[in-house]
């Protein structure tokens, strides 16, 4: 069934009701998989692209839409906040908490988690909300805040790389937190202090995290390799003589070309990493489920180990 969308994507129960739709009908549509109920009355029509980490974080933005954009006129405007507000700015988050949607209420008290909205007591001050598509949320540097602030040192360290990347000040993320003393901020001021724009997603982010905890040397980041065929970009490289490349399957989706397939850019990639063998790089790979089992550090010590690049460690070949 063709039910009426608004312009965020939207089934609304009271525009299907206008065009002649049943409450038995939405039920119906719902109970078959045609459409996912947000919250009551609000509804989206099913899609793949809700599948996944990534598919998760869409839907809950939706969600969060939903949510920020019914209610009475007399209900008090409460701005979307935390993984929420991350959502509708499309800051991607490393296994944010989005069991519910995120709103603040701008008061010292008053904290609570009612149905579908988590209200968090927090003063926010004018020039940390902007308006997003008709809502209002937390700024990029707020928001980026206050997941940091809440999470461990690799969602605090991913929050503020992508924010950093989406064009977040780094200077006002510094300044809010300075003016905190809650839990969590010795650990999101260490993160903004190693956090980079230069990641360009979740599962760089990650690793990257991994290695600092473990102590590893800091990677560059994103350096350019000149070789036979093209120049080529690299995840991270210590030296030019190691290179590190995080392999999310997205990633191929992204470096295919019209007219090819994730097997071609596959086969690109092992055409890359010959040439970069070429130079006398060694190019180490891996996916996110070595991030989840936390055994990145693993696979890197003993390469950073026998090509010198961790101190009075060196390896003979």
């Amino acid at each position: 069934m063709l039910f009426p969308v608004d312009h965020y994507g939207l089934v609304r129960r009271g525009a299907a009701l206008d065009a002649a739709f049943s409450d038995n009908q939405l039920a119906a549509a719902v109970k078959g998989g045609d459409l996912l109920r947000l919250i009551p009355g609000v509804f989206v029509r099913s899609s793949p692209a809700f599948g996944g980490r990534e598919g998760a974080q869409r839907l809950h933005r939706l969600k969060s839409i939903a949510v920020a954009t019914t209610g009475t006129a007399e209900a008090p405007r409460l701005p979307l906040g935390h993984a929420s507000a991350a959502a509708v700015h499309g800051l991607p988050l490393l296994k944010p908490d989005i069991e519910y949607v995120h709103v603040i209420n701008r008061k010292k008290s008053g904290g609570s988690v009612l149905g579908h909205r988590h209200v968090h007591a927090a003063t926010v001050d004018d020039v940390e909300l902007v308006e997003v598509d008709g809502m209002l949320v937390t700024s990029l540097e707020r928001t980026a805040v206050d997941v940091a602030a809440a999470g461990s040192f690799a969602q605090a360290l991913t929050a503020f790389d992508q924010a950093l990347r989406a064009g977040a000040d780094r200077d006002r993320i510094a300044q809010i937190l300075a003016g905190r003393r809650r839990q969590g901020i010795r650990n999101a001021r260490r993160a903004l202090s190693l956090a980079s724009g230069l990641s360009e997603s979740v599962g760089e982010s990650w690793s990257r995290a991994q290695m600092i905890e473990a102590g590893l040397p800091v990677p560059r980041l994103q350096h350019e390799f000149r070789c036979r065929s093209a120049t080529y970009r690299a995840d991270f490289d210590w030296d030019e003589k190691l290179v590190g490349e995080f392999d999310g399957m997205a990633k191929y989706g992204r470096l295919r070309e019209p007219g090819t397939t994730v097997a071609d850019s596959l086969v690109r990639e092992k055409r890359r990493e010959d040439e970069l063998r070429a130079l006398g790089v060694m190019v180490v790979r891996w996916t996110w489920s070595v991030l989840e089992e936390g055994s990145l550090p693993d696979l890197l010590r003993p390469w950073l180990g026998r090509l010198d690049l961790i101190p009075g460690t060196g390896i003979p070949a």
